[in-house]
């Protein structure tokens, strides 16, 4: 790569003046016609020679511009001493040909290889809908594990279902109550869906104001536990099983395919017995008939992992999980994504197991979203309650129909078509954010076909592969790429061949919200090009490279967009 080359020469430029190996930063400036790259090792220097640094400079490009390859038009001095590559029309060439050549394969590494990664994400609660939070860590994990892959990754997708404790106790006890009503295994899943839904509630309700059905709920809570209540675990059965159809759904829209499913009533057993374990070498400790850690010790605080009805916490299930995980192979990372509110708890349970298992432990890291709001404020859906996760789809679904209703698409396309668009948008808006940080979901700008958007990009992709289409038909990667000597380099150039590093740098910080700036700058400048110029025109000698560049955006516009999660349409 042309930093690494530029980095090379710095060196060799130190070596030359007998200067000793300083750390230096390069990076690209803020403005595109300030040059390409720009690094502060002039500054750093001068502070250590007690030099001028725009003097030191001046000598520091003298000896490195005797060196610098083709690929480099001119160095120059910037500010107080930022020294500033301009690279060359040859380099374009080069670039432009690499994108088009390597095609679905540009900006992928093997960085990564030989690395394992695990990565849990979304694990919602079985008898719950699949609330906004889930959808978020979905988008999220899914996105952080395209990352991790285009680096040259192996990696391992994992969800955990709560599929065991009082939330479920209360939907089972609300199943029973409600069996008349009980909906036919061959009935729609959405009818199933909002039957368990509504058992949940009302058992939910009854627990707080019915001492009697309170103690009815506890009671299944432990026989769901014991596995000994053959009517109870029939119904509890049935609704798991609708529960998970209900994701799977959700899932294929959503394009993610787990590799791994966990559930917590496997976990319960494991987790309890490696807190008993533990608790007998010091780790953990008896508190009012519980098993407590206490986490004051490392500045946290204290939770229970075993509760005085002797029944696993949470958090002993997630001592389990992550043995479970281990057993499954060998990992350099383990990426569970959770809500902002998990932070505290995630803390706690990690601090237990580096007491447990260090070595393993220490790649253990949480990344967390923040919470999704409307921009008008409220989080309510048509029907009044909280919206959930599959109801925001099927509403952006409802508006991206009507956007596209009057265009000329067959049935089947306009179904295919608004599934793109829909999920496009809802993971542009999650991914845009950096994680942690709360989102405003604005509908029409969600789905607009201009600006800041997910349809935008999608838009911007589909119509320069009409372009293409339009004016070479079948032969689109058929053209030589060839710099032409009267072109001067446009910003699109000088954003094309950066894909690579911020395909580097997305993952190194966990960032997916650069790779969406990035694409989004991609964008907004092709279609600046797009609006500026004619591209297709056989009179102008220039019109081949025009094409060129029109194809390399499409490319990174495309490999980009894979990597989010988000498909671009054959039209729109």
């Amino acid at each position: 790569m042309i930093r690494q080359e530029i980095t090379e020469l710095i060196k060799k430029g130190l070596d030359t003046l007998g200067l000793k190996q300083e750390d230096f930063i390069i990076e690209h400036p803020k403005e595109l016609q300030n040059g390409d790259y720009s690094t502060n090792i002039a500054l750093v220097v001068s502070k250590t020679l007690g030099k001028n640094p725009q003097e030191f400079a001046e000598e520091f490009i003298k000896v490195i511009e005797q060196d610098k390859s083709e690929q480099i038009e001119k160095i120059e001095i910037a500010g107080p001493g930022f020294i500033n590559f301009h690279l060359s029309a040859k380099f374009f060439e080069n670039s432009i040909k690499e994108v088009i050549n390597q095609e679905d394969g540009f900006g992928f590494n093997n960085n990564l290889a030989g690395q394992n990664i695990s990565f849990e994400y979304t694990s919602p609660g079985i008898f719950k809908q699949l609330h906004i939070g889930h959808l978020m860590a979905n988008v999220v994990g899914e996105s952080l594990s395209r990352l991790a892959e285009a680096n040259g990754a192996t990696v391992n997708r994992s969800c955990y279902y709560g599929d065991i404790g009082l939330h479920v106790a209360k939907a089972v006890w609300g199943m029973l109550q409600s069996r008349q009503a009980l909906p036919e295994d061959d009935a729609d899943i959405k009818r199933k869906v909002e039957f368990l839904s509504n058992a949940y509630v009302f058992g939910n309700t009854q627990y707080e104001e019915s001492t009697e059905d309170k103690k009815e709920i506890e009671s299944i809570n432990k026989k769901l536990y014991e596995n000994s209540d053959s009517q109870i675990n029939e119904f509890y059965e049935k609704g798991k099983e609708w529960s998970l159809e209900y994701f799977h759904q959700i899932y294929i829209k959503l394009g993610t395919k787990f590799d791994n499913e966990f559930f917590e009533s496997d976990m319960a057993k494991s987790g309890k017995d490696l807190v008993l374990k533990y608790l007998k070498e010091g780790i953990f400790e008896e508190s009012d008939g519980a098993v407590v850690y206490k986490g004051e010790q490392d500045g946290l605080h204290t939770r229970v992992f075993i509760n005085s009805a002797g029944l696993p916490t949470y958090e002993a299930k997630d001592i389990g999980l992550f043995f479970a995980k281990k057993e499954m192979g060998s990992f350099d990372r383990f990426i569970v994504v959770t809500a902002n509110e998990q932070q505290e708890y995630f803390k706690v349970v990690k601090s237990a197991l580096k007491k447990i298992d260090k070595e393993n432990s220490d790649n253990l890291e949480n990344i967390t979203h923040g919470m999704m709001r409307l921009d008008s404020g409220k989080m309510s859906s048509r029907k009044g309650n909280v919206i959930t996760g599959s109801s925001l789809i099927e509403d952006v679904d409802a508006k991206v129909s009507e956007k596209i209703k009057d265009r000329d698409f067959t049935p089947d396309e306009a179904e295919r078509i608004r599934d793109i668009i829909s999920v496009g948008a809802i993971k542009y808006s999650i991914l845009k954010q950096s994680p942690g940080k709360d989102i405003v979901f604005d509908f029409e700008k969600s789905i607009s076909f201009e600006g800041d958007s997910g349809p935008y990009l999608e838009y911007t992709a589909t119509r320069a592969k009409s372009l293409l289409h339009k004016a070479l038909g079948d032969s689109a990667h058929s053209f030589n790429v060839k710099h032409p000597e009267n072109w001067q380099i446009n910003n699109l150039e000088k954003l094309l061949y950066r894909f690579p590093e911020i395909i580097e740098k997305s993952y190194e910080e966990l960032a997916p919200q650069q790779l969406v700036v990035y694409l989004t700058d991609v964008a907004s400048t092709f279609n600046s090009f797009y609006g500026n110029e004619q591209i297709i025109d056989g009179s102008d000698p220039n019109s081949n490279y025009k094409l060129a560049l029109s194809e390399a955006t499409r490319v990174v516009l495309e490999n980009g967009l894979k990597i989010l999660g988000i498909k671009v349409p054959e039209k729109m």
